[in-house]
């Protein structure tokens, strides 16, 4: 790829970070089932471990697999560097955990998964970091929630399941102004629709369990380090102080203009591969890697049928008679379209759609227990067409208010819309809807 200048989405993700010259001419990425490396000598070993060079140790902290994976990845998001977990929800704990510290707080959007809001609201308190929650459809309420111990504001590009859109502008023009990082998940979305690091964004989190890997076989997530972020500026005292558990290794001095890394600040990244996951231990398995890496080979082919799919679906399902309202940000009268238009790819308006089932939740069961092409399930961002009612599912452990503040109610069916042939797709959902 050296010879192009600016690859495109499509041919990233096909060949970015895989050189077969040095996988004995494999054109497919090998799986590297491996524990740990032999050294080439005394000398090599030394300096892998003082950083004086970049290499593999120990599978736990870097996996030749796994290198791929995270620079494929990185290179779709337009970041600099990437660090892959065993899961999505590992990659956005270690995100927080690698800048708050106890009697920290960050400032989150409140529309957020599930799995999200439940690991805020309740365990992150656990540990002594508190997180404030301010509401992404009303920029203004996320300044008054900073205050000095505030160390990020985190977002989902698209809210799940409310389908809002985040306000990259606005936040991050408030996260500039307090010299705070934009975290913001990415996986409803996937880079082939939004990138949200060209929207002000500073660490991006993706789940690699949907759209990334595709086919609801692996679980994973990542994390990507946009280098695009001060961790000097002295509000993070972690970077810039020595690290007792790494002889003294200041972070900020060592990585903010890496020379191995081309230059790049990967100050964040690499702070996040010395000390959590080597601490915790929530590394991605070779065999994961290798998935998810033939997933994202079509990503782009994938989304854009995902996207087409759903935007019929969305427009059969505003005049069917049994629906009582449909949510779609690519619906011409949708409150999220202009925000769409703003920050996503060109008539690309993701593959998820919420809809109401006129007679509430027992009329919302009865269609779920009638769909044949659609399973019934917990995930996203499947090839394959998937169906839920997050009220008593994905939201139930939510209280009431809880779940009306996500955009949970209890007439709400959920739709991550499949790859397969938009017919049958609307011909099921037809036949369920009238059964």
């Amino acid at each position: 790829m050296s010879e192009i200048n600016t690859p495109k989405l499509a041919t990233l993700a096909v060949h970015a970070g895989h050189d077969p010259n040095t996988t004995a001419g494999s054109r497919a990425v090998p799986i590297y089932q491996t524990t740990s490396y032999m050294f080439r000598d005394s000398d090599h070993a030394a300096k892998l471990f003082a950083l004086e060079e970049l290499g593999y140790i120990y599978t736990r902290i870097m996996n030749p697999t796994t290198d791929v994976l995270e620079k494929r990845v990185a290179a779709l998001e337009g970041g600099v560097a990437g660090l892959a977990h065993a899961s999505g929800q590992a990659a956005i704990t270690n995100a927080i955990l690698n800048i708050v510290q106890a009697g920290d707080n960050i400032v989150s959007a409140a529309q957020l998964y599930g799995g999200t809001y439940t690991l805020f609201k309740y365990t992150l308190p656990k540990l002594g970091s508190e997180v404030r929650f301010a509401d992404a459809e009303n920029p203004e309420s996320f300044e008054p929630l900073i205050d000095d111990k505030t160390k990020a504001i985190y977002g989902d590009t698209v809210g799940n399941p409310k389908l809002n859109i985040f306000p990259f502008e606005e936040i991050s023009a408030v996260c500039k102004k307090h010299q705070l990082p934009l975290i913001i998940d990415n996986t409803a979305a996937s880079p082939a629709v939004c990138r949200p690091l060209e929207h002000g964004a500073n660490v991006v989190v993706n789940s690699l369990t949907k759209y990334l890997g595709g086919h609801g076989t692996s679980i994973g997530g990542i994390v990507i380090d946009g280098g695009n972020f001060d961790w000097g500026s002295g509000r993070f005292s972690e970077f810039t102080s020595p690290d007792p558990s790494y002889h003294g290794l200041v972070h900020w001095d060592v990585f903010k203009a890496f020379e191995p890394a081309g230059g790049a600040n990967i100050a964040y990244i690499m702070k996040m591969r010395l000390q959590w996951l080597r601490d915790t231990g929530n590394c991605a398995s070779p065999f994961n890697s290798f998935l998810q890496i033939q997933g994202i080979e079509t990503l782009h082919l994938r989304m854009e049928r995902h996207c087409s799919n759903t935007l019929k679906v969305a427009q059969f399902l505003s005049q069917h008679p049994q629906v009582s309202w449909v949510n779609y940000p690519g619906l011409s009268d949708s409150p999220h379209r202009l925000a769409a238009d703003k920050y996503f790819a060109p008539q690309m308006f993701g593959g998820l759609l919420g809809f109401g089932v006129k007679g509430g939740k027992q009329a919302g069961a009865k269609f779920i227990d009638h769909l044949k092409v659609f399973s019934h399930l917990a995930n996203i961002g499947d090839a394959k067409s998937l169906a839920i009612h997050p009220a008593t599912t994905t939201h139930q452990q939510l209280s009431e208010e809880q779940q009306h503040s996500a955009g949970v109610t209890p007439d709400f069916v959920r739709l991550s819309v499949g790859i397969e042939a938009i017919e049958d797709i609307i011909a099921d959902l037809d036949q369920a809807l009238k059964a």
